[in-house]
């Protein structure tokens, strides 16, 4: 898989570099140099991206959670609407991985894992590694390694953005690729990534700082990864792609004593948020039980809501709907626009067969917050399951006029389609997921067969399925050019 992911990638990779462009831009770089802009303009970064991210979804276990996508994005834009040099919107997103590591690379995509929330001890660590990799685009640090390579005859552009997507996928695989040209370029590559770990730490922590957070937790964070080197034979993940000399946990530490002390409450969202991920991803449910229990016993803490909440969870995923029901109702009652507890408390009433009651439930919640991921697919969702069509339709191509790339939302659709037995509409959503991943020659028969079931008479539709076939039919072939 990761053979053919790499492969994949390098063709189109190579298939945007090939291509001319005019794009223009005023926009200033800081100290290390403008050339990056020479050799990847604004417009060819983001189009790599997002063919980059279709790499992605097709090998490695992204997270569609909607609650998770939820904080993780507005922890991130947060973040981004601080930092300089912003060029365009950013996307979050996580992998289910329960190593501790984060990335980022073209067009503004940064992606995390769970074992990254799950390691965290509170929010402004986990602020300060995504102010970290923001830095990392911002300045157009991959953007510079192109530059760099136009100097250096023993690397290849190619080479170096396949090496970028291993790293993502399989840290020791992108570092072994990123090493291999020759001695002398390995170096060469080596020092210039010390250096962008340098700046990104700089602007990083400013931008922790600007957003509100605690820059001390910057190197709290470096710290407890440093220490974890001590006691392993194999490093964390994310210090195969970050390098961490000695003399950078000190730099941080003493970078962050710059700026004024500040004593952050703890964040009930990055509680949650930790919880949800523990009880999800990184322990089976049992064990995710046996865990909670423990910690709510040794608890001396005021508040358990957050610890209440994974029980909760750990529950409903063993099928002890009721016994999670009596967990969570209260912890509801006190706050009924949590969002937090609106989706699981969706899941458990779906869970007894109450799928009518989840709709009524949130139909207010809906209307007074519309288009809210968390509320929008968990309303469609459980209108599927309690066969209000209708209702799921309109939610989710609402949903979707706002949020046209949103995964999860494209699956529901075609599952809505699939139960409601419309064909055509069916295998044209069908389609457009595959698409997502960059399967476009499935996605043009999708469209095929969803042309043999629009009637004659319906032209326009026609029109429309005929046309969007020639657009996928035509992506495929310029994939297929190299």
């Amino acid at each position: 898989m990761l053979k053919s992911l790499l492969l994949s990638g390098l063709l189109s990779t190579m298939l945007l570099f090939s291509s001319s462009s005019n794009a223009q831009t005023d926009f200033k770089l800081p100290d290390l140099g403008s050339s990056a802009l020479e050799v990847l303009p604004i417009d060819k970064e983001k189009a790599l991206g997002k063919v980059m991210m279709m790499q992605i979804r097709g090998g490695s276990p992204i997270v569609q959670d909607p609650v998770l996508d939820e904080y993780i994005s507005s922890l991130g834009n947060k973040l981004v609407a601080n930092a300089n040099n912003v060029r365009f919107p950013f996307t979050f997103f996580m992998i289910d991985n329960q190593a501790i590591n984060a990335f980022a690379f073209y067009g503004g995509h940064v992606g995390i894992h769970t074992g990254l929330i799950a390691q965290s001890d509170n929010e402004s660590q986990l602020a300060s590694v995504l102010g970290h990799e923001i830095a990392h685009v911002t300045q157009r640090h991959l953007a510079r390694r192109l530059q760099h390579q136009k100097d250096n005859s023993a690397l290849t552009v190619a080479g170096i953005v396949t090496g970028i997507l291993a790293a993502i996928i399989a840290p020791d695989a992108g570092m072994a690729i990123l090493s291999a040209s020759s001695t002398q370029a390995g170096l060469s590559q080596l020092s210039h990534s010390r250096k962008a770990e340098q700046e990104a730490d700089r602007f990083g922590m400013q931008t922790l700082y600007n957003a509100g957070f605690d820059p001390s937790q910057a190197g709290a964070f470096l710290t407890k990864l440093s220490n974890q080197v001590r006691f392993q034979t194999k490093p964390p993940a994310f210090l195969l792609t970050h390098p961490l000399p000695d003399s950078r946990v000190s730099d941080v530490r003493l970078r962050a004593q710059q700026y004024q002390p500040r004593q952050i409450q703890p964040s009930q969202d990055f509680n949650l948020a930790k919880s949800r991920v523990i009880a999800r991803y990184q322990l089976d449910s049992k064990n995710a039980q046996a865990f909670f229990e423990n910690e709510i016993r040794k608890s001396t803490s005021l508040s358990k809501t957050h610890l209440e909440y994974g029980l909760a969870i750990s529950l409903l995923d063993q099928k002890q709907a009721k016994e999670a029901e009596k967990i969570l109702k209260p912890l509801l009652n006190d706050e009924p626009n949590n969002l937090f507890y609106l989706d699981v408390y969706t899941d458990i009433l779906i869970s007894l067969g109450h799928s009518e009651q989840a709709v009524e439930v949130l139909t207010k919640h809906n209307n007074l917050r519309p288009n809210n991921q968390v509320l929008a697919l968990n309303y469609a969702n459980s209108a599927i399951k309690a066969k209000q069509y209708d209702i799921a339709e309109q939610t989710l191509k609402l949903f979707l006029l706002d949020e046209p790339e949103h995964l999860l939302a494209k699956e529901l659709l075609t599952e809505l389609y699939k139960n409601n037995g419309n064909q055509a509409a069916y295998y044209e959503a069908k389609a457009s997921v595959l698409s997502a991943y960059g399967a476009f020659l499935k996605a043009a028969d999708e469209i095929q067969r969803a042309l043999n079931h629009v009637d004659t008479l319906e032209t326009v539709k026609k029109t429309r399925l005929k046309a969007l076939l020639k657009q996928y039919r035509q992506m495929q072939k310029e994939l297929a050019k190299l």
